[in-house]
């Protein structure tokens, strides 16, 4: 039986809910209008927040702010 062809990783999209992260660098990737200092730069994200990002979408998809501030708020 053949491997299954993993889905793509959507750069725009949170890896923990699915939800779209609006990262600054991607938005301004897709649209090519620079867009300003992402949310994400003021943000601590916790190493356990860190750890429940799939491998696949490590340092490829943004956790999204409502994931970060519930993390925070746990």
């Amino acid at each position: 039986m053949p491997n299954p062809i993993p889905a793509p990783i959507d750069a725009c999209a949170c890896p923990l809910c699915g939800q779209p992260n609006l990262c600054a660098m991607e938005i301004a990737k897709t649209t090519g209008e620079p867009v300003g200092q992402c949310w994400c730069v003021n943000v601590s994200f916790s190493p356990e927040l860190l750890a429940r990002v799939p491998p696949a979408a490590e340092r490829k998809a943004c956790i999204c702010q409502a994931c970060a501030t519930k993390a925070t708020h746990a």
